[in-house]
């Protein structure tokens, strides 16, 4: 399996046992607000709200969350937040991605590059790791779903581009501009998934040892902690051995 498919299964295995449940909410409001003022602000109309509001639920997330965070962006309430991707390299050069969202784009930059460098990476200038990832929508649906055959076959007339399943789960892939079209088929044949989102996946990817995955998590979480940070991105690549010893 590659990298980025296990980083997602650790991040979800991760999210379900977090204690800092309230810091991951206010990340998923905080997108559902935005997509809400940046569209209509019913998720039927809005796929971009839809996706957020998905995640959300995919999180456990409550209904009431949810419907406040809409509500805030039909009231005109909340802070102007503009998206900025910083880009770099962490620990024995694995490229990072880190998605943000702000209202004070000077403290978010100082910080991330800050924390980059208190834990062995440098921010980089945007473009400098980017062009090692593939912009595309993914869903995970769990082992139990069925089997290959059957969610290759839904994939394929959802119109995805890509399917990779192992005893973990399925993975499936879309062009990002079809996430929409293609999780609302997936749902029609298999019902709700785990997870649906645009993600940046590596076209290649660092090998790294146990050392150097323990650095990488030091650095992810620490990026994480940032109440501007929603997302950050690897490209590591690992071998099984390594991953069961974390």
């Amino acid at each position: 399996m590659a990298g980025h498919s296990k980083w997602a299964n650790i991040q979800h295995r991760k999210g379900r046992q977090d204690k800092l449940r309230a810091k991951l909410f206010s990340k998923l409001s905080k997108e559902i607000t935005i997509a809400a003022k940046m569209g209509d602000p019913d998720p039927e109309k809005n796929p971009r709200l839809r996706l957020a509001v998905k995640e959300a639920k995919s999180q456990s997330m409550p209904k009431d969350n949810i419907e406040r965070a809409i509500k805030k962006s039909v009231a005109g309430e909340g802070d102007d937040y503009e998206e900025i991707r910083y880009e770099g390299y962490g620990p024995n050069g694995v490229a990072v991605i880190v998605e943000t969202m702000t209202d004070n784009r000077n403290r978010t930059a100082s910080t991330v590059r800050s924390t980059f460098t208190k834990n062995g990476g440098n921010l980089g200038e945007t473009g400098s790791v980017g062009f090692m990832f593939d912009r595309v929508g993914e869903i995970i649906y769990p082992a139990s779903v069925g089997d290959n055959d059957t969610v290759m076959e839904a994939a394929i007339e959802a119109g995805a581009e890509d399917v990779e399943s192992s005893e973990d789960g399925h993975v499936i892939y879309c062009a990002d501009t079809d996430l929409n079209d293609v999780s609302t088929a997936m749902e029609a044949a298999l019902g709700e998934s785990e997870s649906t989102k645009l993600i940046w996946k590596p076209t290649t990817t660092t090998e790294l040892d146990l050392d150097g995955m323990q650095s990488l998590m030091r650095l992810v979480d620490a990026l994480e902690d940032d109440d501007d940070v929603q997302r950050v991105t690897t490209n590591f690549e690992a071998s099984d051995e390594v991953m069961a010893q974390l």
